[in-house]
């Protein structure tokens, strides 16, 4: 199948509240507009330079997510660009991302990540350091936390709904407080091989790359 018949059959099989992002890293333009003329507006990129390369060529009622690591001395370059921000991980990053949109006034709309599986390998929070993290949200004027996000450990069908069960309950638990800045409206869990179990756990965001676009040629350099 191509690209676009993948995409909609996917968006047909899913629950209509759920947000399927079609994770286009290291994919060319021309396979990232097969994905936009068949419907689909949220695409998913983890590196900044690749990304602004890309924003320009990509018709503007997209929305982009920043869903990999941001570093701090990058978040100047997307300002007013991405739609959401995957990967808030810690004050420091907060902080700055707060100082750079305030100084082009504009809103940061961000997702807490959280390393769930506890990896040294991968980045996200630990969950006993979120209430420093949720503190210090609070106190920003242009960054709203709208829910969560992580990446589980790679694992069996039932280490999976473990971890996207412990997400989901998080999420809830958060939901019973009332903040300025945060809300529970969005948790980012699931890839191409475990996507479905996210969604049986509650997840209402899908990150999808090899599901619609097929196996990554790492050795492509080209963007456009």
């Amino acid at each position: 199948m191509s690209i676009g018949e993948v995409y909609n059959k996917i968006k047909n099989e899913i629950p209509e509240n759920v947000t399927l992002i079609c994770v286009s890293k290291t994919r060319q333009i021309s396979e990232i507009k097969e994905a936009y003329e068949s419907g689909a507006r949220d695409f998913g990129e983890n590196k900044v330079q690749e990304f602004l390369e890309k924003y320009d060529n990509i018709e503007k009622d997209s929305r982009w997510h920043f869903i990999g690591h941001l570093q701090t001395n990058k978040v100047k370059y997307i300002v007013g660009k991405v739609h959401l921000i995957h990967s808030l991980d810690s004050i420091h990053l907060l902080k700055e991302i707060e100082k750079r949109y305030a100084s082009k006034n504009e809103i940061a709309n961000v997702l807490i990540q959280i390393n769930i599986g506890k990896e040294a390998t991968k980045t996200g929070i630990a969950v006993d350091e979120m209430d420093d993290l949720i503190n210090a949200c609070e106190e920003c004027n242009n960054v709203k936390v709208r829910g969560l996000m992580a990446t589980i450990p790679i694992g069996d069908d039932e280490s999976s709904s473990k971890y996207f069960a412990k997400m989901k309950a998080i999420f809830d638990n958060l939901k019973n407080y009332k903040y300025k800045n945060i809300s529970m409206e969005f948790l980012s869990l699931g890839m191409s091989k475990d996507f479905s179990i996210a969604l049986e756990n509650g997840a209402n965001m899908i990150r999808l790359g090899e599901k619609i676009f097929g196996k990554r040629d790492y050795k492509k350099q080209e963007v456009i």
